[in-house]
């Protein structure tokens, strides 16, 4: 079983937006999970905003410290526009973690590149 991060827009400029990116996120990781692997599914992190009250970078410090104890990186196909992601994979080239790309409605695999802007927070 392999321990997944998959990365992917998060935020939007609409509450709509913001549903839609959680639900392919975690679409992708339910799919993940039934192919006998184990996703980290940040959509899912909303949740702790219920018991406390969370900065975006306790949220960030929390992925990240999960995504370098991966074993892969699954990048969805919506990331060009997210800095989170763009960070999660700079960490992750910086760590030799492999990296997957969803590939797009066209079946070709995003060509931008990341940001390698991170800066560690351990």
């Amino acid at each position: 079983m392999k321990r997944i991060y998959v990365a992917g827009k998060y935020d939007d400029t609409s509450v709509i937006g913001v549903l839609n990116n959680i639900k392919k996120g975690t679409s992708k990781c339910v799919e993940i999970l039934k192919e006998g692997n184990a996703p980290f599914c940040p959509w899912l992190d909303f949740q702790f905003h219920w018991f406390g009250d969370l900065s975006k970078e306790d949220y960030q410090r929390y992925s990240m410290a999960w995504l370098e104890v991966c074993d892969e990186l699954y990048v969805l196909n919506n990331w060009m526009t997210s800095g989170g992601t763009k960070k999660e994979i700079a960490r992750a080239k910086k760590l030799n973690i492999p990296i997957t790309y969803e590939k797009d409605e066209t079946g070709e695999k995003p060509t931008v590149a990341a940001e390698p802007d991170y800066v560690g927070l351990r």
